[in-house]
């Protein structure tokens, strides 16, 4: 029987085609005939969780009470650990009670904040390039977005004095994420500075995504929005447990900040689902509470793979400065080439995926992200590839 006389909503038909999906499609081809791939592209942490959270979670399983609808708010314990953790790592003092929201992952909890606090032709401030759902979620609330196209030569940072005034003044929320995924960039304090007094002069609700704060390298420490004077007062910080922790498939995430803020997403979910398994949230407390001992072991794995992949790419023609943060590295595709382009070359001559730039917003395009999810020894595979099919930055006289 047709269905032709159903149509999808209009918000449906808003969103661009999602990269990763499509992704997801040529890798399951390639994978079809035969091909070994490497797969560089998503963000997706390799590995095991450390032995207690998955301990913590197995002994919460076998505890009857775990099985029952978890608080809304997620669990007193749950929202205490991650306050604590916070005045641990920031010396940022926040109320458990308001002020933190367990999420089912930060994805989950950005779309909805759109949904939340976006009407229909709300002006959103979103840089460009961006993690999807910082554009998806307005667009799906039916916003319309303002791109802050972000540059190299500005070390992709946000030039705030760059927005016109006019745009500043329509504008409801400037959605931001240091250390950047996608680019890696790292903002210093003074920019924290800048935009919360442009967020306060223009009365704009501030959406700071610090999910890769703690995988930073080399002595440097991310600032929290929350660091600044006056943040509390007009923004709310969304953070992840998937990075740091190899949790991402446990969809554990939360936001802290201002309460007004939070209390409206709350409203939001409470009508749209029951919040996190009680079990995983009592392992996400353990998470929390793990030594520092663990982050350091993160960063310096980290940390191995990105300069033993720079160095490699260095031997095909890349010059790539080393991120300070995040997972991942944001190269540049040879001249002339579009990023779709390259990462498609690329996987059907070597088997090796990365993620056009193009995937996070028109910035995007020109690049392409690395993800540095696989063992040297994966990712010393991937770079013999790209030299046997000769791709390398220079690639004015290669046929790609």
């Amino acid at each position: 029987m047709s269905l032709s006389w159903i149509s999808a909503a209009d918000r449906l038909s808003s969103l661009p085609q999602y990269v990763f999906a499509r992704l997801e499609e040529l890798k399951a081809n390639a994978r079809a005939q035969g091909i070994d791939l490497i797969d560089l592209g998503m963000g997706n942490p390799d590995g095991a969780p450390p032995a207690p959270i998955v301990d913590a979670a197995i002994r919460a399983l076998q505890d009857a009470q775990s099985h029952g609808y978890p608080p809304f708010e997620g669990t007193t314990s749950f929202r205490r650990a991650i306050t604590n953790w916070y005045g641990r790592r920031y010396n940022v003092t926040l109320d458990p009670d308001g002020e933190a929201l367990p999420l089912l992952g930060s994805k989950e909890g950005l779309t909805h904040l759109a949904l939340a606090y976006i009407n229909p032709g709300d002006l959103i401030l979103v840089p460009s390039p961006a993690y999807p759902p910082h554009f998806r979620g307005p667009l799906i609330a039916g916003a319309e977005i303002y791109p802050l196209v972000l540059t190299a030569e500005k070390n992709w940072l946000i030039d705030l004095a760059a927005i016109p005034d006019a745009i500043a003044q329509r504008a409801k929320i400037l959605y931001f994420n240091y250390p950047s995924n996608p680019t890696t960039a790292t903002a210093p304090r003074e920019f924290f500075e800048e935009v919360v007094a442009f967020a306060r002069k223009h009365e704009i609700l501030l959406v700071h995504d610090q999910a890769y704060a703690e995988l930073a390298f080399d002595g440097y420490q991310p600032t929290s929005l929350l660091e600044i004077p006056g943040a509390k007062d007009i923004g709310v910080e969304f953070h992840t447990l998937s990075k740091t922790y190899n949790m991402a498939g446990w969809r554990v995430g939360f936001v802290v900040g201002n309460r007004h803020i939070i209390q409206g997403l709350r409203t939001l979910k409470t009508n749209l689902d029951y919040g996190i398994f009680a079990a995983l949230q009592t392992a996400a407390e353990t998470a929390l509470q793990l030594p520092d001992q663990y982050v350091f072991e993160v960063q310096e794995r980290y940390r191995t793979r990105r300069d033993f992949l720079i160095d490699g790419l260095a031997e095909l023609g890349w010059s790539i400065p080393k991120p300070k943060a995040t997972m991942y590295l944001w190269i540049p595709c040879p001249v002339g080439m579009k990023s779709a382009d390259f990462a498609l070359a690329v996987l059907q001559q070597t088997g090796v995926v990365v993620t056009p730039g193009n995937a996070f917003g028109g910035g995007g395009e020109g690049y392409v992200r690395i993800s540095l999810i696989a063992e040297c020894d994966r990712l010393g595979e991937a770079i013999a590839r790209l030299k046997q099919a000769n791709i390398r930055y220079d690639m004015s006289t290669v046929a790609v």
